[in-house]
């Protein structure tokens, strides 16, 4: 959850900027949380203590109406409406993290992961990364391998992550449907030597650049144990104590899921 919320930051400078470049400064003065860590938080506190997707989106969208959210996630939020709106937009699939960390099959993953996206994001598109990326949280924290991880995703979700992200980037443009980031956003991840090589990679292919290091940091930050102090501490600095206090308690409850390490 935290290394999906450091990569929100550290890419929230980069979105719609087309960087093409792995060499930048983690964190700068415009670094700032956005849509994906208050609503990555929204599901974080359902993880905890339960209750109503739609009433905790709602809460969390009028506590932070300003953080940047898609228009029709906006819409739907400003007006209270409890209908879906057959979004296939990644917005599925950047909240989701906490839920591979969280449950305890990888059945359950993908039937939590179905509710957080369809309340929203009812199209089968926006269902399907958000069940992507909860899956490879938690197959990156139950002792797979990359390769394997690459297997399961591939077969069960059918997309295709064995192109190298050099061969991805040159022509990749600015995307948010779930079809055109998830899969990139994970092989950022396949591709990475440790943490923030992840994010680098997901902030390099110059797209939707921190709902892609959002989630490529997700994935890390099981894989590899835990996101490195110095981006930690940075990170939960840029929270405010209501989004920093709910991140701590979910990192609490679940440090033995978040710090376990590479296989």
């Amino acid at each position: 959850m935290l290394g999906a919320i450091a990569g929100d930051v550290i890419g929230s400078v980069h979105e719609g900027a087309g960087t093409k470049t792995k060499h930048f400064p983690l964190f700068v003065p415009g670094c700032r949380y956005t849509d994906d860590t208050v609503l990555t938080v929204a599901v974080a506190e359902r993880c905890l203590y339960g209750g109503d997707y739609v009433a905790l989106y709602h809460r969390y969208f009028h506590l932070y109406p300003d953080a940047g959210y898609g228009e029709s996630f906006f819409r739907w939020a400003a007006s209270r409406s409890c209908v879906p709106y057959n979004s296939w937009g990644n917005g599925s699939a950047m909240r989701v993290s906490p839920i591979g960390t969280a449950l305890d099959s990888f059945e359950d993953v993908l039937a939590e992961a179905r509710a957080s996206a369809e309340v929203t994001h009812n199209h089968p598109e926006g269902i399907r990364g958000a069940q992507a990326v909860a899956a490879a949280v938690f197959l990156a924290r139950t002792a797979c391998s990359k390769a394997e991880m690459r297997t399961c995703l591939e077969q069960h979700f059918g997309y295709n992550l064995s192109t190298p992200l050099d061969e991805i980037r040159p022509g990749y443009r600015f995307d948010v449907s779930c079809q055109g980031s998830v899969p990139q956003a994970i092989r950022a991840f396949l591709e990475s030597a440790d943490y923030e090589d992840a994010v680098r990679n997901a902030i390099s292919l110059g797209g939707d650049a921190d709902t892609m290091a959002c989630i490529a940091g997700g994935i890390a930050e099981v894989f590899y144990g835990g996101v490195p102090e110095t981006i930690r501490s940075a990170a939960l600095a840029v929270l405010d104590d209501r989004l920093r206090r709910v991140t701590n308690q979910f990192l609490e409850r679940f440090a033995d899921r978040i710090l376990g390490g590479v296989p």
